[in-house]
């Protein structure tokens, strides 16, 4: 499947509308309980690109953006402006936000991960885009040195240390991400004159797994 390593640009996904998307079937049972089960086990995220458009400059950067992608055919980078880190949006990232893993002695390879914790609960998300620049990786409590004591790969989103970590070391990351979408839609239709009266047209983009 073909994907570019480029981000839809980030003024344009800024004001989006969007966010997780479940899948979940409930039968009704004769005696009025419910039976509910998903065939998912991630979310998928949906956004409309076209509500964050303001000017007739963004309608051409968009039109750009939509062509080298060849429409639906290939995927790109999006910028989830309400979630884009590993911590709280408020704070900078910091090295300790995630715990990514536990030293064996033997792995040098850790994916990073993202867990969505409410209650008892936990959902584990994979971040497979991480934006460069931004990862840093603690290791049982101490901060290590990208290129010294570790690579990242941000076209998948493993951390490779250059050495592996000593059984139960605790394995902790921070970073910025985008989520791997494509357009849902092989057409984009703008009427210059509703576009200035106010009315955007409507672009949906739709995550895809890797």
């Amino acid at each position: 499947m073909a994907f570019h390593e480029v981000r839809f640009p980030a003024n344009l996904s800024f004001g989006s509308v969007g966010g997780p998307e479940r899948r979940t079937e409930v039968v009704a049972l004769t005696n009025g309980f419910e039976e509910r089960n998903t065939p998912w086990a991630q979310s998928r995220r949906r956004y409309d690109a076209g509500v964050s458009l303001r000017s007739l400059d963004d309608i051409g950067a968009l039109i750009a953006f939509f062509e080298a992608r060849q429409g639906q055919l290939c995927g790109f980078r999006w910028k989830d402006w309400a979630d884009y880190k590993s911590g709280r949006a408020s704070v900078p990232v910091a090295y300790d936000d995630q715990l990514i893993g536990i030293g064996d002695g033997v792995k040098t390879d850790h994916q990073l991960i993202k867990t969505y914790a409410s209650g008892a609960e936990a959902q584990v998300r994979v971040i497979a885009k991480p934006v460069a620049g931004t990862v840093r990786v603690g290791l049982q409590g101490d901060e290590l040195a990208e290129g010294v004591h570790f690579t990242v790969d941000t076209t998948t989103g493993i951390v490779r240390f250059a050495s592996p970590p000593a059984i139960d070391e605790r394995i902790t990351a921070g970073y910025e991400f985008d989520v791997p979408v494509r357009f849902d839609t092989d057409r984009i239709q703008v009427s210059v004159a509703s576009f200035q009266a106010g009315d955007v047209p409507q672009v949906p983009v739709v995550e895809v797994r890797l």
